[in-house]
Parts: C-alpha cells; sequence; structure tokens
C-alpha cells in the first residue's frame, strides 16, 4: 500500500521548552484506519530518537494500514536542551505527556493532514515504544513511577520492544542517573500488550539481570499479556530503529521483518478484533500469553 508521511507537524505548547514536533505517516488509501503513538529510545545518535527515526517500523505500519504519529520527546538529542532543563535528561513524565497531547490535539493534527478527514478511528489507539520508548509506553498502559500514574485510558493496547524492567535490578549508574527507574512498578499495568524481548539483550549498562530484565512487563504485570521473545536478538532487534544503522549490534534484515509482522499482527487483532495473532508463525522466537 502506498504511503504519505508529513513532517513536522507543528503542536504549540506553552511551558514546554520547544513547541512539540510529530510525523505523520499513513496509507494514502482506506477508512477507519488505527492510531499508532511509536515512541522512540535514546541511543547515541542524533536524529533516531526523534520524528525522524524507526523508519523500518513507521513506514510498514502505515503500509499496513494504521496512522503512525511520532512526536520528537524533549530527551532527543536533536534538540539538545541544557543540561539543567527540569526533567533532564530523559523527561520521562514529559515523554508520556507528550502522547497524551497529541491525544489531546487530534483535530489540531487533521488540520494539518486534511488527508485523515473521515479516515482515522479515533477509539482505536495503542502505543508502541522502544527501549526508553517502552518505559514511555508503559506508563501510558498504567506502569507506576515515583508512584505517579500517567495511565490514558484512550490507549487501548501497547507493544513494548526491548523495555525497561524491575526497579530493584538496575545498576549503580541506572541508580546514580536515572533514580526514576528504581521505583517501576508495573502492578497496574492492565491494558493488554505484546512485550517483545531478545534472549540476547543483557543491556549490562541498564541492568544486573541480563535479558530476562526486559520481559518483566510480561510476567509482573496483570491482565492480558503476550511475551514474544526473540532468539539471537539484541537489544536493536535487527535495526529497527533505522535502515542501516551503525549502532546497530545485531544487524538482521529478516528478524525487522519478523517484527514487523508479528507486531502488525498482534496490533490488528488488538484494534480491530481479528484474529491475525492466532495464525501467525514463529520460527525464531517463542510465544508465552497470559490474561
Amino acid at each position: 500500500m502506498t504511503v504519505f508521511t508529513v513532517s513536522p507537524v507543528v503542536l504549540e505548547t506553552p511551558g514546554r521548552p520547544v513547541d512539540l514536533q510529530l510525523k505523520v505517516s499513513a496509507p494514502t488509501e482506506g477508512a477507519d484506519l488505527p492510531i499508532l503513538l511509536l515512541s522512540h529510545g535514546q541511543g547515541y545518535s542524533n536524529h533516531l530518537s526523534s520524528l525522524n527515526g524507526y523508519a523500518p517500523l513507521a513506514n510498514h505500519w502505515a503500509e499496513q494500514g494504521f496512522v503512525v504519529l511520532q512526536p520528537t520527546h524533549l530527551s532527543s538529542r536533536s534538540l539538545n536542551l541544557p543540561a539543567t532543563t527540569p526533567g533532564a535528561p530523559l523527561f520521562w513524565r514529559e515523554r508520556a505527556e507528550d502522547m497524551s497531547a497529541i491525544l489531546d490535539r487530534l483535530d489540531e493534527v487533521e488540520k494539518a493532514v486534511p488527508q485523515l478527514q473521515n479516515r482515522w478511528n479515533r477509539t482505536k489507539v495503542a502505543v508502541v515504544g522502544h527501549s526508553m520508548g517502552g518505559h514511555t509506553a508503559s506508563l501510558l498502559l498504567g506502569m507506576r513511577t515515583e508512584d505517579t500514574s500517567l495511565k490514558d485510558e484512550r490507549i487501548k493496547a501497547g507493544v513494548l520492544l526491548g523495555s525497561t524492567g524491575r526497579g530493584d535490578a538496575v545498576t549503580d549508574v541506572v541508580k546514580e542517573n536515572y533514580s526514576f527507574m528504581q521505583s517501576t512498578d508495573f502492578s497496574a499495568m492492565t491494558t493488554p500488550a505484546l512485550v517483545v524481548a531478545g534472549d540476547a539483550d543483557a543491556s549490562a549498562h541498564l541492568t544486573t539481570m541480563g535479558p530476562d530484565w526486559h520481559a518483566d512487563p510480561y510476567h509482573l504485570a496483570p491482565g492480558e499479556k503476550v511475551l514474544l521473545t526473540l532468539f539471537g536478538a539484541e537489544h536493536g532487534f535487527g535495526g529497527v530503529s533505522g535502515y542501516d544503522v551503525a549502532e546497530t549490534t545485531d544487524e538482521n534484515p529478516q528478524r525487522v521483518a519478523d517484527v514487523q509482522r508479528l507486531t502488525t499482527a498482534y496490533l490488528r487483532t488488538q484494534l480491530h478484533g481479528t484474529n491475525d495473532w492466532d495464525t501467525v508463525e514463529i520460527t525464531d522466537g517463542r510465544v508465552e500469553s497470559k490474561g
């Protein structure tokens, strides 16, 4: 399916250090299009952690009939905000607030992108996040941090890619620099979610627990959850953050294709009520489910 993109869509946001910018990717045809909020991770590159990243996922999902909305969070290296900015460096609270603000202002997005008029379904909303974006998505699904809930009831499902886990298994570096991660609480994360973890994603800079840490959102959260463990996958899942990205440690086009195919099947099942997920074939991974 042919797609189009509009970028940047700028939402004026008084009180925010910079206005909220997002990229819109959508198919040129079709109606009843679900909305995917895509939260970027961090990493070393300047622009993958922005609305310009994650093209392998955003393009694919748009081709498959979704409207993908990608904001540039305040944590993006592309903004290079001063370290003294309140919330820096990761802006965990503000990242989740960005997503809810976008849902609050869909009329403005549609005005900027009139090709969406009468074509998208504002009741069919999911959030997808990779790495730190997974933390953001988890907050919107009901995870609590620092005893704060940022759950958005408009979001019906989520996909967490290499997301963050329990707070008592983080490294000293995390304790010293990102202390908010120590208070992670999944006990109220009841929204359905697909948790995608790589069995080679040790993330030694974040956790002392090894790859199992990224499966915590499945094991520790209640409700309907699916855990997809991909064999041999490291934190980049073959290269989901961009095409031919140098910081991908496990470059594998087939693994990226598997992530595209499997996440699409899950999202269709959750948002359209299809049986796509029930019929998927998984050759390089395993699946567990509960709820």
